[in-house]
């Protein structure tokens, strides 16, 4: 089993494994053993590994968890939403207004492209906390910034209090 082993490390291979136990398009047997070129022999012993049984479920834990499995099966299904409102927009049966609303819904989803996203501001903002009523806030929109433009601290050092018995200076 020492190429289980080595796969085990595969975290390619175990987002896979996981994907393929979850159903997902794409990920059938045959596909899984053809991009990873995996024998019978390997193919059968995975079963039987343990550690990889139970990496394999942790990883289903975490992308159901993070959202993963959730967006790669709505992705696949709107994959199939231009389908579905082509038919409605051709169905000479269909209402007029369901016919106008799958145009729109069409037309939405052929712009996808960054051009067709909404314009964001982009900041940043730093606040330093000098004193408890002494603050310094920059909030700035992001791009090019001129490093003379904004606030400079300009601050003399002074000399620490002397500790008892201490008279050197500094």
């Amino acid at each position: 089993m020492a190429d289980t082993k080595s796969l085990l490390d595969n975290h390619e291979f175990i987002v896979s494994l996981a994907r393929y136990a979850e159903g997902q398009e794409g990920y059938s047997e045959a596909a899984v053993r053809k991009r990873f070129r995996l024998p019978d022999d390997v193919w059968q012993g995975l079963g039987n590994d343990e550690e990889l049984v139970e990496a394999i479920e942790a990883e289903k834990v975490r992308r159901i968890r993070n959202g993963a499995t959730a967006r790669e099966r709505a992705q696949q299904l709107f994959a199939k939403a231009p389908d579905v409102l082509g038919n409605i927009l051709n169905d000479d049966s269909a209402s007029p207004r369901h016919r106008i609303e799958a145009s729109k819904e069409l037309r939405t989803v052929a712009a996808n492209g960054p051009e067709a996203a909404p314009q964001q501001e982009e900041r940043f903002q730093i606040t330093i906390i000098l004193s408890a009523d002494e603050r310094i806030k920059i909030d700035r929109d992001l791009g090019k910034i001129d490093p003379h433009d904004g606030m400079t601290i300009d601050h003399a050092p002074q000399r620490l209090p002397a500790a008892k018995g201490d008279d050197e200076p500094w």
